[in-house]
């Protein structure tokens, strides 16, 4: 790859660190997309025993490639992301794979095409663990960073998603637990 497009695509992901989520750190900050991506890909790494016939670096791939979107739209709460916004995103992002030199265009193009159709054991893993790991951001940060509407989405963000295997349901059952003992806590 050339020296001046590896340092543009740096620049791009570079943005992920400066735009921020709607969640917030244990410490009060908001965290940046970039953080969520790391520790989706750390998640994710740290399942492997639980799906032995699942290749893990291809999910810890759609873990860290997942919201590149976002380097060109910013973060949208789910809450508040119409299908417009997800058309304008997905047109950002098919823009960025057209323009990668080979094979990472085609690698990609197809890690997207898999994401997207969410019938890959893969897919749905990294699917479950992304929905999850918001979860799990809010149960860290103080609930008063909570909007009243996350109440009740701590709850049911994410429970299609984690239905696929008894590993990510009882994940997603345990962070409810939590969800739960903190809000009756405050």
């Amino acid at each position: 790859m050339e020296i001046k497009k590896y340092l543009e695509i740096l620049h791009i992901f570079e943005k992920l660190k400066n735009n921020t989520r709607h969640s917030y750190t244990s410490s009060g900050r908001k965290e940046s997309v970039a953080e969520h991506s790391h520790r989706l890909a750390v998640m994710a790494y740290f399942v492997k025993d639980e799906f032995p016939n699942v290749n893990i670096d291809r999910v810890i791939l759609m873990c860290l490639f997942h919201d590149i979107g976002e380097s060109f739209t910013g973060d949208i709460p789910c809450f508040e992301k119409t299908p417009q916004d997800e058309e304008i995103e997905n047109g950002k992002i098919k823009k960025f794979l057209r323009e990668l030199p080979n094979p990472y265009r085609d690698e990609l193009t197809d890690l997207f095409s898999e994401m997207e159709a969410l019938q890959t054991c893969e897919s749905k893993l990294y699917k479950s663990l992304d929905k999850i790991e918001a979860v799990i951001q809010h149960n860290e940060a103080d609930i008063s960073t909570w909007l009243p509407l996350e109440y009740g989405l701590q709850l049911s963000h994410g429970e299609k998603e984690c239905s696929f295997s008894t590993f990510t349901r009882l994940l997603k059952e345990e962070c409810n637990r939590i969800t739960r003992e903190k809000i009756n806590n405050q």
